[in-house]
Protein backbone atom coordinates (compact mmCIF):
# COMPACT_ATOMS: atom_id res chain seq x y z
CA UNK A 1 0.00 0.00 0.00
CA UNK A 2 1.09 3.54 -0.62
CA UNK A 3 1.46 5.78 2.35
CA UNK A 4 2.21 9.30 3.55
CA UNK A 5 1.33 11.99 0.98
CA UNK A 6 1.45 12.44 -2.76
CA UNK A 7 1.22 15.79 -4.51
CA UNK A 8 -0.82 17.02 -7.45
CA UNK A 9 0.05 20.65 -8.13
CA UNK A 10 -1.26 22.44 -5.03
CA UNK A 11 -3.21 19.45 -3.72
CA UNK A 12 -2.03 16.91 -1.19
CA UNK A 13 -3.42 13.40 -1.24
CA UNK A 14 -3.63 11.41 1.95
CA UNK A 15 -4.86 8.06 3.24
CA UNK A 16 -8.38 7.98 4.67
CA UNK A 17 -9.11 9.00 8.20
CA UNK A 18 -10.69 6.43 10.47
CA UNK A 19 -14.13 8.04 10.03
CA UNK A 20 -13.90 7.30 6.27
CA UNK A 21 -13.97 10.97 5.25
CA UNK A 22 -11.41 13.15 3.53
CA UNK A 23 -9.44 15.65 5.57
CA UNK A 24 -10.69 18.74 3.76
CA UNK A 25 -9.84 21.13 6.59
CA UNK A 26 -6.14 20.87 5.84
CA UNK A 27 -6.58 20.66 2.08
CA UNK A 28 -6.17 16.90 1.83
CA UNK A 29 -8.44 14.74 -0.31
CA UNK A 30 -8.40 11.16 -1.45
CA UNK A 31 -8.90 10.42 -5.15
CA UNK A 32 -10.86 7.43 -6.39
CA UNK A 33 -11.01 7.54 -10.18
CA UNK A 34 -13.06 4.70 -11.66
CA UNK A 35 -12.84 3.95 -15.38
CA UNK A 36 -15.24 1.91 -17.48
CA UNK A 37 -14.32 1.37 -21.12
CA UNK A 38 -15.29 -0.11 -24.45
CA UNK A 39 -12.94 -2.75 -25.80
CA UNK A 40 -10.32 -1.24 -28.08
CA UNK A 41 -10.36 2.28 -26.64
CA UNK A 42 -7.08 2.00 -24.75
CA UNK A 43 -8.90 2.28 -21.42
CA UNK A 44 -6.22 0.44 -19.49
CA UNK A 45 -3.45 2.56 -20.97
CA UNK A 46 -5.42 5.69 -20.10
CA UNK A 47 -5.89 4.42 -16.56
CA UNK A 48 -2.19 3.64 -16.17
CA UNK A 49 -1.12 7.02 -17.50
CA UNK A 50 -3.64 8.86 -15.37
CA UNK A 51 -2.46 7.08 -12.23
CA UNK A 52 1.15 7.87 -13.12
CA UNK A 53 0.32 11.54 -13.72
CA UNK A 54 -1.45 11.74 -10.38
CA UNK A 55 1.15 9.70 -8.54
CA UNK A 56 -1.39 7.21 -7.19
CA UNK A 57 -2.09 3.48 -7.41
CA UNK A 58 -3.52 1.71 -10.45
CA UNK A 59 -5.69 -1.41 -10.25
CA UNK A 60 -7.32 -3.52 -12.95
CA UNK A 61 -6.20 -7.16 -12.90
CA UNK A 62 -4.46 -6.20 -9.69
CA UNK A 63 -7.90 -6.11 -8.06
CA UNK A 64 -8.00 -9.87 -8.50
CA UNK A 65 -4.73 -10.18 -6.59
CA UNK A 66 -6.08 -7.95 -3.81
CA UNK A 67 -9.35 -9.92 -3.58
CA UNK A 68 -7.48 -13.24 -3.56
CA UNK A 69 -5.13 -12.06 -0.82
CA UNK A 70 -7.98 -10.74 1.32
CA UNK A 71 -10.11 -13.88 0.92
CA UNK A 72 -7.47 -16.59 0.91
CA UNK A 73 -8.78 -17.93 -2.41
CA UNK A 74 -6.63 -18.73 -5.43
CA UNK A 75 -6.43 -15.98 -8.08
CA UNK A 76 -7.56 -18.50 -10.71
CA UNK A 77 -11.02 -18.56 -9.13
CA UNK A 78 -11.42 -14.83 -9.65
CA UNK A 79 -9.88 -14.99 -13.12
CA UNK A 80 -12.50 -17.53 -14.14
CA UNK A 81 -15.34 -15.25 -13.05
CA UNK A 82 -13.70 -11.98 -14.12
CA UNK A 83 -16.35 -9.45 -15.21
CA UNK A 84 -18.92 -12.17 -15.89
CA UNK A 85 -22.46 -12.21 -14.55
CA UNK A 86 -23.49 -14.99 -12.16
CA UNK A 87 -23.27 -18.51 -13.58
CA UNK A 88 -23.24 -20.70 -10.48
CA UNK A 89 -20.78 -23.01 -8.76
CA UNK A 90 -20.07 -25.65 -11.36
CA UNK A 91 -16.84 -24.20 -12.74
CA UNK A 92 -15.33 -23.95 -9.25
CA UNK A 93 -15.82 -27.65 -8.56
CA UNK A 94 -14.57 -28.70 -11.98
CA UNK A 95 -11.41 -26.72 -11.23
CA UNK A 96 -11.00 -28.70 -8.02
CA UNK A 97 -11.42 -25.87 -5.52
CA UNK A 98 -12.98 -27.70 -2.59
CA UNK A 99 -11.35 -25.77 0.21
CA UNK A 100 -11.52 -22.25 1.49
CA UNK A 101 -9.87 -20.41 4.36
CA UNK A 102 -7.28 -22.72 5.87
CA UNK A 103 -8.40 -25.82 4.01
CA UNK A 104 -11.90 -25.96 5.49
CA UNK A 105 -14.87 -25.80 3.10
CA UNK A 106 -17.31 -23.62 4.98
CA UNK A 107 -21.13 -23.67 5.03
CA UNK A 108 -20.80 -20.53 2.94
CA UNK A 109 -20.75 -22.82 -0.10
CA UNK A 110 -21.85 -20.20 -2.56
CA UNK A 111 -18.66 -18.26 -1.85
CA UNK A 112 -17.38 -19.64 -5.16
CA UNK A 113 -20.38 -18.56 -7.20
CA UNK A 114 -19.86 -15.46 -9.31
CA UNK A 115 -22.16 -13.59 -6.92
CA UNK A 116 -20.07 -14.71 -3.95
CA UNK A 117 -16.86 -13.71 -5.70
CA UNK A 118 -18.38 -10.35 -6.62
CA UNK A 119 -19.09 -9.71 -2.94
CA UNK A 120 -15.53 -10.63 -1.98
CA UNK A 121 -14.11 -8.39 -4.69
CA UNK A 122 -16.49 -5.57 -3.68
CA UNK A 123 -15.30 -5.78 -0.09
CA UNK A 124 -11.68 -5.70 -1.29
CA UNK A 125 -12.40 -2.60 -3.41
CA UNK A 126 -14.04 -0.81 -0.47
CA UNK A 127 -11.12 -1.68 1.79
CA UNK A 128 -8.67 -0.45 -0.83
CA UNK A 129 -10.64 2.77 -1.34
CA UNK A 130 -10.57 3.42 2.39
CA UNK A 131 -6.80 3.10 2.39
CA UNK A 132 -5.35 4.90 -0.61
CA UNK A 133 -5.97 7.09 -3.61
CA UNK A 134 -6.13 5.03 -6.78
CA UNK A 135 -7.42 4.54 -10.32
CA UNK A 136 -9.72 1.51 -10.66
CA UNK A 137 -10.56 0.02 -14.06
CA UNK A 138 -13.73 -2.04 -14.45
CA UNK A 139 -15.25 -4.37 -11.81
CA UNK A 140 -18.29 -2.10 -11.23
CA UNK A 141 -16.14 0.02 -8.92
CA UNK A 142 -18.26 3.11 -9.62
CA UNK A 143 -21.33 1.29 -8.29
CA UNK A 144 -19.52 -0.35 -5.38
CA UNK A 145 -18.23 3.07 -4.31
CA UNK A 146 -21.41 4.95 -5.26
CA UNK A 147 -21.86 6.40 -1.77
CA UNK A 148 -18.25 7.58 -1.54
CA UNK A 149 -18.00 11.33 -2.24
CA UNK A 150 -14.38 10.92 -3.33
CA UNK A 151 -15.28 8.64 -6.24
CA UNK A 152 -15.23 10.03 -9.78
CA UNK A 153 -16.40 7.74 -12.55
CA UNK A 154 -15.40 7.92 -16.21
CA UNK A 155 -16.48 5.95 -19.24
CA UNK A 156 -14.12 5.75 -22.21
CA UNK A 157 -15.66 5.16 -25.62
CA UNK A 158 -14.62 5.69 -29.22
CA UNK A 159 -15.73 5.22 -32.82
CA UNK A 160 -15.98 1.69 -34.18
CA UNK A 161 -13.35 2.49 -36.82
CA UNK A 162 -10.88 3.71 -34.23
CA UNK A 163 -11.42 0.70 -31.99
CA UNK A 164 -11.10 -1.75 -34.86
CA UNK A 165 -7.82 -0.19 -35.94
CA UNK A 166 -6.39 -0.28 -32.43
CA UNK A 167 -7.52 -3.88 -31.90
CA UNK A 168 -5.99 -5.01 -35.20
CA UNK A 169 -2.69 -3.32 -34.34
CA UNK A 170 -2.55 -4.50 -30.75
CA UNK A 171 -3.68 -8.10 -31.20
CA UNK A 172 -2.52 -8.82 -34.75
CA UNK A 173 -5.96 -9.96 -35.93
CA UNK A 174 -8.07 -9.32 -39.02
CA UNK A 175 -10.71 -6.61 -39.15
CA UNK A 176 -13.47 -9.20 -38.85
CA UNK A 177 -11.76 -10.87 -35.90
CA UNK A 178 -11.32 -7.47 -34.24
CA UNK A 179 -15.03 -6.71 -34.60
CA UNK A 180 -15.92 -10.09 -33.09
CA UNK A 181 -13.55 -9.49 -30.15
CA UNK A 182 -15.07 -6.07 -29.56
CA UNK A 183 -18.63 -7.34 -29.71
CA UNK A 184 -18.00 -10.35 -27.46
CA UNK A 185 -16.02 -8.45 -24.82
CA UNK A 186 -18.36 -5.47 -24.65
CA UNK A 187 -21.39 -7.75 -24.49
CA UNK A 188 -19.83 -9.57 -21.52
CA UNK A 189 -18.88 -6.32 -19.77
CA UNK A 190 -22.35 -4.89 -20.29
CA UNK A 191 -24.06 -8.01 -18.96
CA UNK A 192 -21.81 -8.01 -15.88
CA UNK A 193 -22.29 -4.31 -15.16
CA UNK A 194 -26.04 -4.28 -15.79
CA UNK A 195 -26.56 -7.43 -13.70
CA UNK A 196 -24.77 -6.16 -10.60
CA UNK A 197 -25.60 -2.45 -10.74
CA UNK A 198 -29.13 -2.27 -12.16
CA UNK A 199 -27.75 0.52 -14.34
CA UNK A 200 -26.86 0.59 -18.03
CA UNK A 201 -23.24 0.03 -19.02
CA UNK A 202 -21.94 2.79 -21.28
CA UNK A 203 -24.88 5.13 -20.76
CA UNK A 204 -23.66 8.64 -19.94
CA UNK A 205 -26.02 8.98 -16.96
CA UNK A 206 -24.30 6.03 -15.27
CA UNK A 207 -21.04 7.99 -14.92
CA UNK A 208 -19.74 11.41 -13.93
CA UNK A 209 -17.99 11.84 -17.26
CA UNK A 210 -18.22 10.04 -20.62
CA UNK A 211 -15.32 10.69 -23.01
CA UNK A 212 -14.79 9.89 -26.70
CA UNK A 213 -11.05 9.21 -26.78
CA UNK A 214 -10.95 9.46 -30.58
CA UNK A 215 -11.60 13.20 -30.35
CA UNK A 216 -8.49 14.15 -28.36
CA UNK A 217 -6.35 11.01 -28.49
CA UNK A 218 -4.96 9.20 -25.47
CA UNK A 219 -2.42 11.81 -24.35
CA UNK A 220 -4.84 14.74 -24.30
CA UNK A 221 -7.64 12.59 -22.89
CA UNK A 222 -5.41 11.79 -19.91
CA UNK A 223 -4.60 15.48 -19.47
CA UNK A 224 -8.29 16.35 -19.72
CA UNK A 225 -9.22 13.78 -17.08
CA UNK A 226 -6.41 14.94 -14.81
CA UNK A 227 -7.62 18.53 -15.14
CA UNK A 228 -11.17 17.45 -14.33
CA UNK A 229 -10.00 15.64 -11.19
CA UNK A 230 -7.89 18.59 -10.08
CA UNK A 231 -10.84 20.95 -10.54
CA UNK A 232 -12.98 18.54 -8.54
CA UNK A 233 -10.43 18.48 -5.73
CA UNK A 234 -10.67 22.24 -5.55
CA UNK A 235 -14.34 21.98 -4.56
CA UNK A 236 -15.12 21.92 -0.85
CA UNK A 237 -16.58 19.74 0.46
CA UNK A 238 -16.46 16.76 -1.98
CA UNK A 239 -19.88 15.72 -3.19
CA UNK A 240 -21.20 13.59 -6.02
CA UNK A 241 -24.64 12.14 -6.52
Amino acid sequence: MRNSAWSITEFSLAPRRSDNTSDIVFGKSIILAKIGRQFGTGGREIGQRLAKELGIGYYVKELITVAARESGLCEDVFEKADERASSGLSYAFTMGYSSFMGGMFTPYNDILSNDGLFKIQSDAIRKLAATESCVLVGRCADYILRDDPACLSFFIHSSVESRVQKTVERHGVTVEEAKNMMEKTDKSRAAYYNYYTNKTWGMASSYNFSIDVSVLGIDETVEFMKSFIERRLNKRPPHFG
